[in-house]
């Protein structure tokens, strides 16, 4: 059997593996666990760099919710602000938004700046608008595409494997003031995932796909 790689982005523990017996240890029970096979250890090395939904399905068909299944996700609450990142590489350019989910009126926007990844730019649109809300009082809630982010929001923590360096100083210093701001700041705001599948783009996507 020819030998394959197994880059985990998202399980207990991330990694890469080289059987899938290891790989299956990592994901198993673990909900949208976020996994895929490479052929050899030079492209897992630079997938796992990178980031699952930049090789999730590449050479597969889409499959497309049924009307039936749109139906169990019911329809977003407008009453909303949505966040998005965009990354041009991994690291790469990245910047960030927030924008009103019914009008897509854009209410924040940062960057772009040096040696982002998305995971990053995820993280900080999302602490950005937990802030944003808190500041103007308002109890509308949050929308994220990325479960990454609210997992790192919940644990206030940028858990990102990207190395400082002197092109994303200024980036860094914006990730430690957001560490310090979900330390220090309480609120009530829910954070909820956008469903893509059954509602398309989250509105505050850049439109780079």
């Amino acid at each position: 059997m020819k030998q394959k790689y197994y880059v985990v982005w998202f399980g207990n523990p991330t990694g890469i593996f080289d059987s899938w017996e290891k790989c299956k240890t990592a994901i198993t029970g673990i909900t949208g666990a976020q996994y895929k096979s490479f052929p050899t250890m030079a492209e897992a090395k630079k997938a796992f760099e990178g980031e699952y939904k930049d090789y999730a399905g590449k050479g597969l068909k889409k499959k497309s919710l049924s009307t039936a299944e749109k139906a169990k996700f019911g329809e977003p609450n407008l009453y909303s602000i949505a966040v998005d990142a965009a990354s041009s590489g991994n690291p790469g350019i990245m910047e960030y938004r927030g924008v009103d989910t019914q009008t897509h009126k854009q209410l924040f926007h940062q960057g772009p700046f040096q040696q982002g990844t998305n995971n990053i730019g995820e993280f900080l649109a999302l602490v950005h608008g937990l802030a944003y809300l808190k500041k103007n009082n308002s109890d509308r809630i949050l929308y994220t595409d990325s479960k990454i982010a609210m997992g790192w929001v919940k644990v206030k923590k940028c858990r990102t494997k990207l190395k400082q360096s002197s092109k994303n100083k200024a980036l860094f210093e914006l990730i430690y003031r957001a560490e310090q701001w979900l330390t220090a700041n309480t609120y009530s705001t829910k954070i909820v995932k956008w469903e893509t599948k059954a509602w398309g783009e989250i509105p505050a996507d850049f439109g780079r796909k």
